[in-house]
């Protein structure tokens, strides 16, 4: 059987195509982004990683919609034409048995051309809010899978609760225990894979200070704006900075704080191991998604957030206080959130996934 996977949540799909690996028989193939975002040249991280992992990777042009005006708007909404042809073509070539999308811009020609190819679909909703890809890509969806049993307006005879895909390397994580009082915490600081830039000058400017109360393991993802090479110089035993990190079970087994963004695969992994997470929500993505995820985990315990209206490195060195300061009841509350997780997840959707390349 061959599954085609498309889609620009990466962190699921790399969990999912880890499970994948567990069924010889299933042969993977991903389209996906050349590049990190429009106008950065910068290769996107699943183009890099996937053909390490013997998966065909095969980059897409693709156009989106934007809210706002930019110069990238009208070269983007011409992509949009490239991009369904190229999709044609894929699929006419791969011949794929089923599609599973993870959206973003770039799945909706792959589900729409499947759709109308005879080829099964089934797409997976990250997060608590209905992106507008998975909008458009539900009407053409055979199955729907979903990460949280709450209303998301969906058609309810296609809905599937399988939960958020984890990594393997999550899942095997055993956290240390807890540290002696006299020796630093250490944090993460990230900003997804794509790292970010406003949350890196905001470590920069309070870099000084932080790493006198704390150990930091700071993120920065690579683009033009150079946070990595303008920060690397800093580093030492108390800072260690990466672009990406290679080995996050690793790390997360160390980190007693997380700083990052509202994304909800960080957020699962940290509820997953009881990691309180300081969040800067980002606040303008589409249905103000990262801050309902935000308010979601808020009410768990598990997150305390941080404005990015309101994001210094004067503000951001006081929340991290704040929290460390409260460290012990924090980690207390914070284990309260597994209660939503679904560990075995990524099981759950390469079965679904499986029987409806088998069933039609």
């Amino acid at each position: 059987m061959k599954v085609l996977l498309t889609g620009t949540h990466f962190t699921t799909a790399l969990a999912t195509i880890e499970e994948f690996k567990n069924y010889p028989k299933v042969e993977l193939v991903y389209v996906g982004r050349k590049t990190t975002r429009e106008g950065d040249k910068t290769l996107s991280q699943e183009s890099l990683e996937l053909p390490k992992m013997g998966v065909k990777f095969i980059p897409i042009i693709a156009g989106r919609l934007q809210r706002s005006f930019t110069i990238y708007t009208i070269p983007s909404l011409l992509k949009i034409p490239i991009g369904f042809i190229q999709a044609f073509w894929i699929l006419i070539q791969e011949k794929p048995d089923v599609t599973l999308s993870f959206g973003g811009y770039v799945s909706v020609p792959l589900v729409f051309w499947s759709w109308l190819l005879s080829i099964p679909v089934i797409i997976h909703e990250q997060t608590l809010v209905t992106g507008l890809a998975n909008k458009i890509s539900s009407f053409f969806a055979d199955k729907i899978a979903v990460s949280f049993p709450v209303d998301n307006n969906f058609p309810k005879e296609k809905v599937i609760l399988t939960g958020n895909p984890l990594r393997k390397e999550i899942l095997e994580i055993r956290l240390q225990p807890s540290r002696l009082p006299h020796k630093l915490p250490t944090i993460l600081v990230t900003g997804g894979n794509q790292g970010s830039h406003i949350i890196n000058l905001a470590m920069e400017n309070c870099l000084d200070k932080l790493i006198k109360v704390a150990k930091v393991i700071h993120q920065t993802g690579d683009s033009k704006l150079e946070d990595f090479e303008r920060l690397e110089v800093r580093q030492n035993e108390s800072y260690q900075i990466f672009k990406w990190i290679p080995d996050m079970g690793k790390v997360l087994k160390n980190v007693d704080l997380i700083i990052g963004r509202a994304g909800i695969n960080i957020l699962i992994e940290a509820a997953y191991l009881g990691i309180p997470v300081l969040a800067i929500p980002i606040p303008y993505l589409y249905g103000d998604e990262q801050n309902k995820n935000a308010n979601f985990f808020e009410k768990l315990r598990l997150v305390r957030i941080l404005p990015q209206s309101k994001l210094s490195g004067k503000t951001l060195l006081a929340n991290i206080k704040s929290c460390l300061n409260d460290l012990n009841h924090f980690h207390q509350d914070a284990k309260n959130a597994k209660s939503v997780i679904i560990p075995d997840a990524a099981k759950k959707l390469a079965l679904e996934t499986i029987d409806l390349g088998d069933e039609l």
